[in-house]
């Protein structure tokens, strides 16, 4: 008879092996699309945060033409520190949540492993509410350093150098209160997101597997087709929440004089500006963005996680 102290024991070093392995797939997928996405990145947000009454760009084509002007193709890449450390750490958090829950569900299944679409939702929820703890301030620190210009443009003085100054302004100046500001915006978007995001991947991923096959046998076109399907869903679906995200974001840091006091009250005002339409901001840069950057990285990821043999 077996010692289940023992069996505990062995498979605990397997664990931590599994849970090391899941991180490096994750950081290089990181990596990956924080490369290709950020210059779209930069432009969406400049474009849901600017002003109603007084905007500085008129539209997409005039957003990149004047970030070019005026600050080169380093423009493009404004506040990208956060987002290249941060995504590294972020995506290697997000995947390692992610496949350790599908663990959880994988206890009782055959040799394939693979999940209901019920059981993949639940598994990109838990993700979406675990990785806000970390994305939040990732997204805080960016959303500061990319609409600086905005207010630079409108005569208004900038208070932060670069993004790790912003950072390190922030916290020492707020604390812990300051790096999670709009935390329940944060969660309004990524909840949602990240169940459509990793659930159609995943049904994708069980569509083209080849019978009798596992994902490791999944051509490479279809890792990039379900890579482009969950990123362009996790946008589609989900957009209207990450344009009050920003919003709320980049806002005023100290609480006494932001504009928006809660999401509700946020939804409200932005809807007072300009109807639906304020709530689409961005849109079109942003689904430039989501099918190439998450096709990518998924495949990235899952390349990854093949060599490494998880």
């Amino acid at each position: 008879m077996s010692n289940p102290d023992m069996v505990e024991a062995k498979s605990l070093p397997a664990t931590i092996t599994k849970i090391t392995k899941n991180a490096v797939s994750g950081t290089f997928g990181g990596i990956a699309i924080c490369l290709i996405g950020h210059p779209f990145d930069t432009l969406k947000v400049r474009l849901q945060t600017q002003s109603v009454i007084n905007p500085t760009y008129s539209g997409l084509r005039d957003c990149f033409i004047k970030t070019l002007q005026w600050e080169g193709i380093g423009g493009l890449y404004k506040g990208v520190g956060s987002p290249l450390a941060g995504q590294m750490f972020f995506r290697a958090t997000m995947f390692t949540t992610y496949f350790q829950t599908n663990e959880f569900f994988k206890r009782n299944k055959d040799k394939s492993g693979r999940l209901s679409t019920n059981q993949y939702l639940m598994c990109g929820m838990f993700t979406g509410f675990i990785i806000s703890f970390v994305e939040g301030p990732i997204d805080l620190f960016k959303s500061k350093m990319q609409t600086q210009i905005i207010k630079a443009k409108q005569g208004l003085p900038t208070s932060y150098r670069n993004v790790f100054h912003c950072a390190n302004v922030i916290t020492r100046k707020y604390g812990i209160r300051g790096i999670y500001q709009a935390l329940p915006a944060v969660w309004l978007r990524n909840i949602p997101s990240n169940a459509c995001y990793f659930t159609s991947f995943e049904m994708s991923l069980t569509y083209m597997i080849p019978k009798g096959g596992t994902v490791a046998d999944v051509p490479v076109s279809g890792l990039f087709l379900a890579g482009g399907i969950g990123g362009f869903l996790y946008w589609f679906i989900t957009y209207p929440t990450d344009v009050i995200k920003s919003a709320m974001q980049s806002d005023a840091s100290n609480v006494t004089k932001r504009q928006y006091k809660s999401v509700v009250q946020c939804i409200q005002t932005l809807y007072k500006e300009e109807g639906w339409k304020r709530f689409y901001r961005g849109f079109t840069p942003c689904l430039m963005r989501s099918i190439p950057a998450n096709a990518v990285m998924l495949f990235v990821v899952q390349k990854v996680r093949i060599f490494l043999k998880i």
